[in-house]
């Protein structure tokens, strides 16, 4: 009985890390896509124009 509690909290803990895992990566992916437009849309404001 005690391998199965133990062999269970292994199981719940390895879920629940891999879980926040994914969380933090879709999270980092979302922050870089917005910060790359965001600099583009600064770009494209600061070119002058000549006439």
């Amino acid at each position: 009985m005690m391998i199965f509690l133990l062999a269970s909290g292994y199981l719940l803990t390895v879920y629940l890390l891999l879980a926040m895992a994914k969380r933090t990566g879709k999270r980092t992916a979302l922050t870089d896509v917005s910060l790359a437009g965001k600099e583009k849309h600064k770009r494209e404001i600061s070119v002058p124009k000549i006439t």
